[in-house]
């Protein structure tokens, strides 16, 4: 069974900097594609930052400069760093774990994790 369990969500103050993980089980972490996304109130899900399996990152505009995505595959997490957050970071964020293969994609998601900035 696979699960992704977010962590580290929660209340900051606007220029704060706050840490999300994402803890895996049930693949072989390793070989997969690795992404956070976050979706606001009203809005559509969005990439935030995805790490290839082979380490290389891609970010939204949107946060460039501002989060780190990294990845850890001894212990199964992928984490974002935010930092100068603002309270359009507002979001659940969701981890997500992707591979492509000849016959499927395997597709999983974790259950959210709230982040809020706010004064």
């Amino acid at each position: 069974q696979v699960q992704l369990v977010e962590s580290g969500g929660g209340l900051v103050q606007p220029g704060g900097s706050l840490r999300v993980s994402c803890t895996a089980s049930g693949i072989r972490f390793s070989n997969y594609g690795l992404g956070w996304y976050r979706q606001a109130p009203g809005k559509q899900r969005e990439l935030v930052a995805d790490i290839a399996s082979l380490g290389s990152t891609n970010y939204a505009d949107s946060v460039k400069g501002r989060f780190t995505i990294s990845r850890d595959n001894a212990e199964n997490t992928v984490s974002l760093q935010m930092n100068s957050l603002k309270p359009e970071d507002t979001a659940v964020y969701y981890c997500n774990a992707k591979i492509w293969t000849l016959a499927r994609t395997y597709d999983y998601w974790g259950q959210g994790t709230q982040v809020t900035v706010s004064s």
